[in-house]
């Protein structure tokens, strides 16, 4: 893409932007300041920057809104020929949707599961009279053939439950679409998606940039995504511009300092690993026999009633690391959840350290709880609000240790130092910290117990590429200090081969390929493994129009 000469009036010009939010105290406090930016017809602006950097403000900013307790303070804002901040609720309402649309990262939470698709992709346009139900129709259709979607002319009779998520994601788009809006927002919206239904939902994005010559705003962590996607990018950090320039010359030349963090964390270069082969001993410490698991009761045959796993078996030694990759839907976190005791599975063994062990989480004796440990992959669930960070790492200390007093304090600061945390944390509550703050905090709550194996679930998923490639460093480190095992499960390819010695592949709930650190980059006789590795953007332009499409099934 060429950025276009800026001769023209823009579509979108922003100056002077801050945008305010109260305190519980009453002050006011600034969460976007001085934000300055224009967006010509046809081009493609990024916003990209860590968790809390402001991205999403600002994209709400541009269709006159700020969330709950927060406001725009002041700032000239310019969508489409309209001042934004000079309209009434009444013509807001009007404003959004006919002149300016908003993709979410989650299709599932926009979707009304009570109502076919259809219904909800026309209901923009037909509710406000601009068309009648059978033009808005005859449109979607088109949009939906437009968007690639499979079997266009019924898809719309569908209930949102009944496609996946990356025909959902583009779903969205059409809902978003069918009124023509000048300016399109998308908001995160492949972060929740695996790789290749990613690069399957990018493409369609990309098709209907180009071809409708859309001007839009792309928000995102992902410095490869927005590679592909943008013309210009506008970095952020702490709700101040950082740099401003066109994807181009910040790919070659990042000017500031965040940027070049976050082209060298994008970069994912390969983490040296403390763990050998030959120095793995006879015994592994975990080892998963004929492992079959699913959800809900089992019938006479001893199978439950919606099979997930199929007969998986593998071997984990102590102070290694193995990822578990796969689309959504796969299984990786249904073997988890079967490690850890959470989903008993319904067929097979697990043997830890030489022996067998029970199923059933209830059913294990308090060491064996202790030294299998579970990351989950959102922080912000897993730790209880209304409990200090103190009070959330003593009770692990207290169950598993007995420790309390001074004893407890001095194990408190040590696991705080563990995870690079500073001390004052601790009496802070988990709505206080940041997000990687927040899976540090997870972190240790894991490592308290003192365990040999801990189960990282998709636990740099929800976090921006500079926070996630800090997690990933220290779980390096915390393999090398403390001889930790480790399964990582994860969509993220980059990430795990970043940190495993070794990746299980699994497709449909079953084992496909099982390949060494060592031949990572070599071809692989497996067309699934092949197809994962090629859905990773490479942090280039045109890496997406190279892409070819036979390697992704829509």
């Amino acid at each position: 893409m060429t950025v276009t000469a800026h001769t023209a009036r823009p579509v979108v010009a922003v100056n002077h932007l801050c945008v305010t939010a109260r305190s519980d105290e009453g002050q006011e406090i600034s969460l976007v300041s001085d934000i300055r930016f224009s967006v010509q017809k046809g081009e493609v602006l990024a916003l990209i920057g860590e968790s809390g950097s402001g991205k999403t403000t600002i994209a709400l900013a541009l269709m006159g809104y700020a969330r709950h307790g927060c406001r725009i303070a002041e700032g000239d804002i310019h969508v489409a020929g309209t001042d934004v901040t000079a309209l009434t609720a009444k013509q807001l309402c009007q404003f959004r949707g006919n002149k300016v649309a908003y993709i979410a990262q989650s299709a599932a939470a926009s979707f009304n599961p009570a109502m076919k698709i259809m219904d909800q992709v026309v209901e923009p346009v037909v509710i406000h009279g601009v068309m009648s139900r059978a033009k808005a129709e005859e449109k979607a259709i088109a949009l939906f053939r437009e968007l690639a979607l499979p079997h266009p002319d019924t898809i719309g009779s569908r209930y949102p439950h009944q496609v996946s998520g990356g025909q959902l994601q583009r779903l969205m788009t059409a809902m978003a679409l069918i009124g023509d809006p000048e300016v399109v927002i998308l908001d995160e919206p492949t972060t929740a998606l695996d790789v290749t239904t990613q690069v399957e939902v990018l493409k369609a994005f990309r098709r209907v940039v180009r071809q409708r010559g859309m001007t839009a705003i792309y928000v995102s962590h992902d410095l490869a995504v927005v590679a592909q996607m943008a013309d210009r990018i506008l970095v952020l950090l702490k709700g101040r511009v950082a740099e401003y320039a066109t994807t181009e010359d910040l790919l070659r030349a990042p000017g500031a300092q965040y940027s070049q963090q976050l082209l060298e964390a994008a970069r994912q270069k390969p983490r040296p690993s403390p763990w050998r082969p030959e120095q793995a001993a006879i015994q592994p410490l975990l080892e998963v026999r004929d492992l079959s698991a699913g959800y809900g009761p089992l019938n006479a045959q001893g199978e439950p009633k919606i099979p997930i796993l199929h007969d998986i078996n593998f071997r984990l030694y102590r102070g290694q690391a193995i990822g578990i990759i796969g689309e959504s839907g796969s299984g990786k976190t249904t073997l988890a959840h079967a490690i850890a005791g959470i989903n008993p599975p319904s067929k097979g063994h697990l043997l830890f350290n030489g022996h067998y062990i029970a199923s059933a989480l209830r059913q294990r004796p308090e060491n064996e709880l202790r030294r299998i440990q579970y990351v989950f992959q959102m922080a912000d669930t897993a730790l209880n609000p209304a409990h200090s960070v103190e009070k959330i790492l003593s009770r692990p200390l207290k169950l598993f240790h007995g420790l309390r007093g001074a004893a407890r304090q001095q194990r408190l600061f040590s696991l705080l130092d563990l995870v690079r945390l500073p001390r004052s944390v601790l009496w802070r509550r988990p709505w206080a910290l940041s997000g990687g703050q927040k899976q540090r905090v997870n972190l240790a709550r894991a490592l308290a117990a003192e365990p040999d194996l801990i189960l990282c679930d998709e636990v740099t998923s929800a976090l921006d590429t500079v926070v996630a490639a800090a997690i990933l460093d220290l779980i390096t480190e915390l393999r090398r200090e403390l001889g930790l095992s480790v399964l990582f499960i994860s969509h993220d390819l980059h990430a795990v081969r970043s940190v495993c010695d070794e990746i299980i592949v699994v497709k449909s709930g079953r084992m496909v390929t099982q390949v060494a650190r060592a031949d990572y980059d070599k071809p692989s006789t497996d067309l699934y493994y092949e197809r994962l590795k090629r859905a990773v953007p490479e942090l280039r332009q045109g890496w997406l129009d190279e892409h070819d499409a036979s390697d992704i099934a829509l």
